[in-house]
């Protein structure tokens, strides 16, 4: 029987960051009952297989410490954030954790790609988060610039992992640490692979859809400019990147989907995926208007709503909201 690997961290107070990089490590198959270590003796960190967030050293293979005064290493060039042993573990291994969790090969061409999509994205959305968080660095680079330097909205648990560290008032000691840093790395390594199987086996699939509607998009309406989907997906970064693949960007300006009830939804197509603002808003003399009254305005039967802002509408069909999108062009 092989001898069991075994992963380092430090002992005593814990951090998100080398919470994250343990659960990480034990995704992969090697890791995924190897015994965990929590000491500062360097003696410790020899007899490891794996070291993370101590020992001053950062070789890659072995130690993924970013202690030392002179480390600056990044994710890749297009990232700032400074890592944490976070970062150094997904960076390393991220693509293996990757291929592991949602079954990719990559030497198959086509999986390599959405290894390649994931990999940068799961980085960008989570991980970088997590990096910044421990390193210090602020989301924004002063108080003028408005515009973030990182993604925060999948990271909202650095607070949580402080908390479960033992009281100072309760004469804790290194069991007790130890018991809670599993609870944290539990806590946010549940988040990670959540978020990380959600965009392997969801987020991905929903892209064909995309495609399948934008191919089809003049049979839809002369203009091009509206998609249909028969069934509700997430379709907003994906419909940035297919435009951007068929040199279209900025084209699609209205989306069509079936919502709960069996009613139909119209949405205006946003400026980015995140923003509120819209590439063309449903009419202003819409808006706000319900049931009755939106008819009668429109002309359309079935109409239920189009928000006050202009952003999203509603019909009892299919048709209705095709004859709302027409009209709104």
């Amino acid at each position: 029987m092989s001898k069991l690997l075994q992963i380092c961290t430090h002992s005593g107070s814990f951090h998100a960051d080398e919470a994250l990089a343990v659960y990480m490590l034990r995704l992969l198959p090697r890791y995924r009952y190897a015994p965990l270590v929590r000491s500062r003796n360097p003696t410790d960190w020899e007899r490891s297989d794996i070291v993370v967030d101590v020992s001053g050293k950062y070789d890659g293979e072995k130690f993924f410490d970013h202690h030392q005064r002179d480390f600056n290493t990044t994710f890749n060039e297009k990232y700032s954030t400074k890592l944490s042993s976070a970062g150094l573990v997904y960076k390393h291994f991220g693509r293996e954790i990757i291929s592991t969790v949602i079954s990719l090969d990559e030497s198959i061409p086509e999986d390599k790609l959405k290894i390649d999509y994931l990999y940068d994205k799961i980085y960008s959305d989570f991980v970088e988060a997590v990096d910044a968080n421990d390193n210090g660095i602020d989301m924004y680079e002063n108080k003028d610039d408005l515009t973030p330097r990182f993604k925060d909205r999948n990271f909202t648990v650095a607070g949580m992992i402080s908390n479960l560290n033992p009281s100072w008032e309760s004469d804790a000691n290194d069991h007790d640490f130890d018991r809670q840093f599993e609870l944290a790395s539990k806590l946010i390594g549940d988040a990670f692979f959540n978020y990380l199987t959600y965009m392997g086996n969801s987020f991905l699939k929903a892209k064909q859809y995309v495609i399948d509607a934008f191919a089809s998009r003049f049979d839809v309406h002369e203009s091009g400019k509206i998609l249909v989907f028969e069934r509700f997906i997430p379709w907003k970064e994906h419909l940035f990147n297919v435009e951007k693949e068929h040199n279209a960007q900025g084209e699609i300006l209205y989306v069509l989907f079936p919502d709960s009830g069996n009613t139909w939804r119209i949405a205006a197509v946003p400026l980015s995926s995140s923003s509120f603002d819209s590439r063309k808003k449903l009419p202003e003399a819409w808006r706000g208007l319900r049931d009755d009254a939106l008819s009668e305005k429109t002309g359309v039967p079935g109409c239920v709503f189009i928000h006050a802002a202009g952003f999203i509408g509603g019909a009892k069909t299919k048709e209705a909201v095709l004859e709302l999108a027409k009209m709104a062009l």
